[in-house]
């Protein structure tokens, strides 16, 4: 096997597609857990998404000029983002999604980004096994959360639509919950109508990019994370993404008929900053 690696195109994102899907339907499956990708229709959007996308960077391995493998660097912010590491069945376990994570380090290194985040599907030990052995922290578990959508009003919180004057504001809350802003992923919920901001008087006190999987949120308090899950109208995806050690948060969310999907494990490399607030992270972090 001679395993090359080049940068992935858009037209890469029908066979890269399927692969997402087949991979990730091969070990949910092995451990009874629903895949990530219902359909190989949503694996190939994801990917048409990602390749398309001027802020991720993609990478690919080909076998003999068949693509087996790709691997997506968010590049929006100041802390890059690392997608699915997928590697087709018939080639697993077999060094290509090392040297695709290694790709991406380096990658990510050149660039200067200080540090590297990613979520883990927590039943998949040989992925978790391969990225503490590349140095990866583990920084905490996080519940996939899916369910019927929340009716509920939170007392003194109102929830709108974001828009391009509020850009600032939620910039300035993510740098005082993180300690890094995450604007390109802003800017992008305002331009597809995904985002919103919940408000408290006059002020901002918490905004998401998109309640599900490839949106995240944050918040003063918990009651602000609560209003705009409240506030939105689907949970995409798998569903959102609650750190379990917020333990009144993911009660609230059991306690209004969500319920946990599977877990996840949030590893970083680098700059990490323990949060000051509340927050979901997107599985993209």
């Amino acid at each position: 096997m001679t395993i090359k690696l080049r940068p992935g195109t858009p037209a890469d994102a029908e066979t890269c597609g399927q692969i997402i899907f087949d991979a990730f339907s091969a070990i949910s499956s092995q451990h009874n857990f629903p895949s990530d990708f219902p359909a190989h229709e949503v694996g190939i959007g994801v990917a048409s998404m990602l390749l398309s996308h001027p802020g991720f960077y993609s990478v690919v391995a080909e076998d003999d000029g068949i693509v087996v493998g790709s691997n997506f660097l968010d590049e929006r912010c100041s802390v890059a983002g690392l997608g699915h590491v997928t590697v087709s069945p018939t080639q697993q376990n077999s060094g290509v999604g090392r040297r695709l994570m290694q790709h991406m380090l380096d990658r990510a290194e050149e660039r200067g980004y200080p540090g590297v985040r990613l979520l883990q599907s927590t039943y998949h030990s040989r992925s978790l096994a391969l990225y503490a052995s590349m140095n990866f922290d583990v920084r905490g578990i996080c519940s996939v959360v899916q369910g019927p959508q929340v009716r509920e009003q939170v007392p003194g919180r109102t929830v709108r639509a974001i828009t391009s004057a509020d850009l600032d504001r939620c910039n300035r809350l993510c740098f005082r919950i993180h300690g890094h802003d995450r604007s390109g992923e802003v800017g992008d919920s305002v331009q597809q109508g995904m985002g919103l901001v919940v408000e408290s008087g006059d002020r901002i006190t918490g905004y998401t990019t998109g309640i599900g999987f490839f949106g995240h949120s944050v918040g003063e308090g918990n009651d602000d994370v609560k209003a705009l899950i409240a506030g939105s109208k689907e949970y995409s995806g798998p569903g959102l993404i609650v750190p379990a050690r917020n333990t009144d948060l993911l009660r609230w969310c059991l306690n209004h008929d969500l319920r946990i999907v599977q877990n996840m494990t949030l590893m970083t490399i680098g700059l990490y900053n323990e949060p000051q607030g509340a927050w979901l992270p997107s599985i993209l972090m």
